[in-house]
């Protein structure tokens, strides 16, 4: 809405109004609001969650006792932190945004029902897995259906152009629309989904944009549920997501950049500057929420809070055609996954031999390291045994934290490594 209204002030006299067009004051001034609303109103919400007890009890396997009383849906501060910046500061018809935040608001939704289920109806199932999914899956099946047929969400190119004897690397003059992702640490690291459906003749670009749906459904769903997994102790995901969207936001905003998007030979989205400003509205209310979030926790996220996470970090990669990054750069949520996934066909394996068995002391793998000895099956065999002594949860948080960020660093690498 400011941004609009800035943008009519432009022309005249009036002091400022020709910064709402560069893209870093916007960008950073997303951050500072995001950070305060956060602030201000996770304090407020906060005693109102408490007043109404509105709360949620975890095992603390440090202190052998309960976490009683500490308010939960937490989450509706981050997403409150990234909607008002993004309203105020953001070009609403700009495809791009206007993705984000459906995404945001969608499963902010199905995040508050999950947790207002296990909340008030004391049903600690929470919403049905299938629904879930099903959610996650429409919501996917949104965003690529859209990106596929918006006239706005097109690219323009790096191509090869010969200057007499010298060959140089130039942005295209035209945007056109493609299927492209990037592949890191190879040279020509662009490849086209409908290559890869070269098989199906004339049809293979119909399939290409089927299959870059089908990818963008797996993305979301698998991020977000990733995310969800990851959050399990004080502040660790949101400040393994801050992480994540610090480097989203470099790569968002390169890739919006036309000089930059040159040099480092990459693909140029017009319109993509929108990414840059949703970005850092998102990093600023990941930040101010651990505020709070941070060990020991005054507040948690729920379901409302890891599932809009998740989310918005798989259609972001999505928006900059940067989704095959992910598995790099979000390699712990990768591992969470990983680590459920084969706990339990490992476990079902050893029960049909009348054997119980586990891979890890409990998943998903954070919980692995501090888990105590006594706590243990004595009756179940467990392939890794994990650390000496149980490990406290703030010191877990702090090196999944810095894995992230060594992710994160070798994914910014790629856009040299290659």
């Amino acid at each position: 809405m400011l941004y609009y209204l800035f943008d009519l002030l432009k022309d005249t006299d009036f002091p400022g109004a020709r910064l709402f067009n560069y893209v870093s004051f916007r960008a950073l001034l997303a951050i500072v609001i995001s950070l305060i609303v956060s602030a201000w109103f996770g304090s407020t919400l906060i005693k109102y969650f408490k007043k109404k007890q509105i709360t949620e009890t975890l095992r603390d396997f440090d202190k052998n006792n309960l976490k009683a009383g500490v308010p939960t849906m937490g989450g509706i501060i981050i997403i409150i932190a990234i909607l008002v910046p993004c309203l105020l500061l953001g070009k609403l018809d700009n495809i791009y945004m206007i993705l984000l935040l459906v995404t945001t608001v969608w499963l902010g939704i199905l995040g508050f029902a999950d947790d207002y289920i296990k909340t008030f109806k004391k049903n600690k199932d929470g919403i049905p897995g299938k629904v879930k999914i099903a959610a996650q899956v429409g919501l996917g099946l949104f965003i690529g259906l859209t990106l596929c047929f918006s006239p706005q969400a097109v690219m323009r190119e790096n191509v090869v152009v010969q200057n007499g004897d010298t060959t140089e690397i130039q942005l295209s003059p035209k945007a056109t629309k493609e299927n492209k992702t990037t592949i890191p640490f190879v040279k020509d690291h662009n490849i086209n989904y409908s290559e890869i459906m070269s098989f199906c003749g004339d049809y293979k670009e119909e399939a290409g944009w089927a299959l870059f749906v089908l990818v963008t459904i797996f993305v979301v769903t698998a991020v977000s549920n990733g995310a969800n997994l990851n959050d399990g102790m004080d502040g660790m995901l949101a400040g393994n997501a801050a992480i994540i969207g610090i480097t989203l936001a470099v790569l968002a905003y390169v890739s919006s950049h036309v000089g930059w998007a040159e040099y480092f030979d990459i693909m140029f989205l017009p319109g993509g500057e929108e990414v840059v400003i949703f970005t850092f509205a998102f990093i600023g209310a990941l930040i101010g929420f651990l505020w709070y979030n941070s060990f020991p926790a005054q507040v948690f996220m729920g379901d409302t809070g890891s599932l809009t996470i998740g989310g918005i970090i798989g259609v972001i990669a999505i928006l900059i055609h940067k989704e095959i990054l992910l598995v790099l750069l979000c390699g712990i949520f990768v591992a969470e996954n990983m680590s459920v996934i084969m706990q339990v066909a490992y476990f079902k394996k050893g029960k049909k031999k009348g054997i119980k068995q586990r891979i890890f002391r409990r998943t998903p793998l954070h919980h692995h390291y501090n888990m105590e000895e006594e706590k243990l099956d004595k009756e179940c065999k467990y392939i890794l045994k994990g650390p000496e002594r149980p490990l406290h949860e703030a010191k877990v948080t702090l090196r999944f934290w810095i894995v992230t960020i060594i992710m994160a660093a070798i994914t910014l690498m790629t856009l040299k490594i290659r």
